[in-house]
């Protein structure tokens, strides 16, 4: 029979899955009588677990918010997914200013858990591979996190201090739109009250978020997400390219993704067959042009360069020197 002590903790456990447990439920899973639930829930109280007593004829009993973690009780299935997903957040870089949050957090996890899960979860690990190596990322504020998060939900407005890439510094007024996690960073897509404009930010250049008085009007078009990868794509850089390509735009999205091209807007038109070949314009801007040749060749569609020439020589060089390597079949290897 268990102790009354592994009781209280199954009790918690259950109130710890969410919603109102009536008396008789919570009974009857735990093998005792309604009095002596009343007991355990006593017990946790003391404990400073925030259980709150629901009345009527449906209440029960359930976990409020509280002013501290109380004891987490999780399943073996739920320990190992938390434990995964914090060794796959730190390989991403999605993780705040507490860099060593995620990895204590672990290892308090790691520490309690049963031998067999633990075994389990090493062996995994030890053969779990990433096709990325971890970077050294800079990660945003805990707190500005949250509070431009909070602005998000309640549509308010926040004031940030940013600095961008060049060093300068900026106080603005922000109408966020939403946060967005893309190749291991966070970023803020909103409006700037003061240009009237929207921009896309780095969280972790933001030193200093507050939210303001009033509210605005969520915006209808592209979702958060696809309003930072248009602002990747359109973002100012040394060269303006444009190119019309004949495929799908599949074809050419496998190759020119949204966060580094644009493709001509009725490529979206309602009712439209994406899987129809049909000239495109796709437009980019980039600080090199080098790697682009060897990305239009892979494309192994019909494409015209209309921008800038620069590139066009560049394409031809590159078909002059794979026609040199094709026609030679007896170069010699180099020595090792």
């Amino acid at each position: 029979m268990p102790r009354p002590t592994g009781r209280v903790l199954t009790l918690l456990e259950l109130l710890q899955s969410g919603g109102t447990r009536t008396v008789a439920e919570l009974a009857d899973r735990l093998g005792v009588e309604g009095r002596t639930v009343r007991r355990y829930v006593d017990q946790l109280i003391d404990l400073d677990v925030p259980v709150e007593s629901v009345r009527g004829r449906y209440g029960g009993y359930r976990l409020a918010p509280g002013y501290r973690l109380p004891p987490l009780m999780l399943s073996d299935d739920e320990a190992l997914a938390v434990v995964l997903g914090l060794v796959a957040g730190r390989r991403a870089g999605l993780t705040t200013t507490e860099r060593t949050a995620s990895e204590t957090a672990s290892a308090k996890i790691r520490r309690v858990l049963p031998k067999h899960i633990a075994r389990r979860l090493d062996t995994l690990l030890e053969a779990l591979a990433f096709t990325e190596r971890p970077g050294e990322f800079d990660t945003p504020d805990a707190g500005v996190l949250l509070t431009i998060a909070d602005a998000v939900r309640h549509r308010r407005p926040v004031s940030i201090r940013y600095t961008d890439r060049d060093g300068r510094r900026s106080e603005r007024t922000l109408h966020a739109y939403g946060i967005v996690a893309h190749a291991g960073r966070w970023y803020v897509t909103g409006k700037d009250a003061r240009i009237g404009e929207d921009r896309t930010f780095r969280l972790d250049r933001i030193t200093d978020a507050r939210t303001l008085p009033g509210s605005f009007e969520a915006p209808g078009g592209p979702d958060p997400e696809q309003r930072v990868l248009s602002g990747f794509a359109t973002a100012e850089y040394r060269h303006e390219v444009t190119v019309r390509i004949h495929g799908t735009v599949e074809q050419i999205r496998a190759h020119l993704p949204a966060s580094v091209a644009n493709l001509e807007q009725h490529e979206s038109a309602a009712g439209e067959d994406h899987a129809t070949e049909r000239w495109l314009r796709v437009e980019l801007r980039v600080e090199r042009l080098d790697w682009l040749p060897p990305v239009l060749a892979s494309l192994d569609r019909p494409f015209v360069i209309e921008r800038p020439d620069e590139l066009r020589d560049l394409v031809i060089a590159l078909a002059q020197r794979l026609t040199s390597y094709a026609a030679e079949p007896d170069r010699e290897e180099p020595m090792s």
